[in-house]
């Protein structure tokens, strides 16, 4: 474990106190996301598989989680053959100089295990810190399981208000799209998301809340 300059660790702490506060907070009040919002305010949507899962602090003390996945497919942004990033919050309380440090992943954040296959909407890394998570938090994580998607909330809300008026959609798509809490085909959703991104619904109106 790496050890900490006194100054710099009670920086970093002062650091997670402010960030714990603040995400708590967020995390407590985020409205729910539909599909259209997973869309619209992702900078990434990546399907891979979780390769690892390490933990650490930055420079100045602030506790992240940095996960690196597989990438099998990438719909939006990343083209690379892997994608890293850090979310705020370590994996699991530590000791450090004799005392449990407990800056770990706020509740309503994203977890992440290794071998876990997921498509993931990724917000853009923050501006100060780098740090990086889920559109929707939770929402935006989906594991993918025996040809299935669902989210921690097994997919509430996430075609709640979706109009789309493309045409060509599968049948499996439209009943994916009328559902409601229930875990969907992965494949046609994913086919569903990679023409949303290729064709622009979102800004063209193809896709959009329906009021």
């Amino acid at each position: 474990m790496k050890l900490f300059h006194t100054t710099a660790l009670r920086s970093g702490l002062i650091a997670l106190a402010l960030a714990v506060v603040s995400q708590g907070a967020f995390a407590a009040s985020v409205a729910q996301q539909n599909l259209v919002d997973l869309i619209e305010q992702s900078d990434s949507i990546v399907v891979g598989t979780v390769k690892s899962v390490t933990d650490g602090f930055t420079d100045n003390g602030v506790p992240y989680t940095e996960v690196t996945l597989e990438v099998s497919d990438s719909i939006r942004g990343n083209t690379q053959d892997s994608y890293t990033f850090r979310q705020f919050g370590l994996k699991e309380t530590r000791e450090i100089d004799g005392r449990t440090y407990l800056g770990t992943t706020p509740d309503g954040w994203p977890t992440w295990a290794e071998r876990e296959r997921v498509v993931v909407f990724m917000n853009p890394p923050a501006r100060l810190t780098g740090l990086q998570t889920t559109v929707g938090l939770n929402q935006g994580k989906l594991r993918w399981v025996d040809g299935k998607l669902s989210n921690s909330s097994n997919n509430a809300g996430l075609f709640n208000k979706v109009k789309i008026d493309a045409p060509g959609l599968s049948q499996s798509q439209q009943a994916m799209i009328n559902s409601e809490s229930t875990a969907v085909d992965a494949n046609s959703f994913v086919s569903l998301v990679r023409r949303a991104v290729n064709e622009n619904w979102v800004a063209n109106g193809v896709m959009r809340h329906d009021q």
